[in-house]
């Protein structure tokens, strides 16, 4: 009986033994369990804060795109701006000299009594205006004896052409017309034959 016991007691040792090591190796298992829910939660809470980390990246860097294009729209309008009030210096500066020619033909004509030396003198200064302009771009256009073109020219009047190749073409010309850099900036006003 002894022996019985012994053995019983062997026996309900190795099952307790089995039991306990069952029960170490199930805790490993839920405390891997419970390890993986906290990393899980970890890579969650870590992808939150990536994402709102992006977020507020994206955010700055929008806000900093944004104002460097407000800066750009600003300085854009501040240059056309003082390249609208600056835009005829150039032509301002190069017709100063002929103002000054205008007001010593003016002085001259007052105390000359010499008409041909005043004549020469404005011949000159005249000269020397269509120079200038011709410089910036301006070119006269070209009308008597040419066909009427209603884009380059405004007809004032018609009358009857003195012979029959003058029909339908510029006899006369009222106001010269003007291009600017090949563009008209100015009609001519002309009379057509019919």
């Amino acid at each position: 009986m002894a022996n019985n016991r012994k053995k019983r007691n062997k026996d309900n040792n190795d099952i307790m033994g089995e039991n306990e090591f069952a029960a170490q190796e199930a805790q490993p298992t839920e405390t891997a369990q419970t390890e993986n829910e906290t990393d899980t939660a970890n890579e969650e809470i870590t992808a939150e804060e990536r994402l709102a980390t992006e977020l507020a990246a994206a955010n700055d860097k929008y806000l900093r795109l944004y104002a460097e294009f407000d800066n750009y729209k600003r300085r854009i309008a501040k240059e056309r701006i003082e390249l609208m009030q600056s835009a005829g210096k150039d032509i301002i500066v190069s017709l100063l000299p002929l103002v000054d020619d205008f007001d010593r033909a003016l002085k001259v004509m007052e105390t000359s009594m010499e008409t041909a030396a005043v004549k020469e003198g404005i011949i000159l200064v005249s000269q020397k205006l269509k120079n200038v302009l011709l410089q910036q771009g301006l070119k006269e256009m070209e009308s008597i004896g040419k066909p009427f073109d209603a884009e380059l020219q405004e007809a004032i009047t018609t009358i009857p052409a003195p012979n029959d190749e003058l029909k339908g073409k510029v006899i006369d010309e009222i106001e010269k017309g003007y291009y600017l850099h090949d563009k008209v900036i100015r009609h001519a006003k002309v009379v057509v034959g019919n």
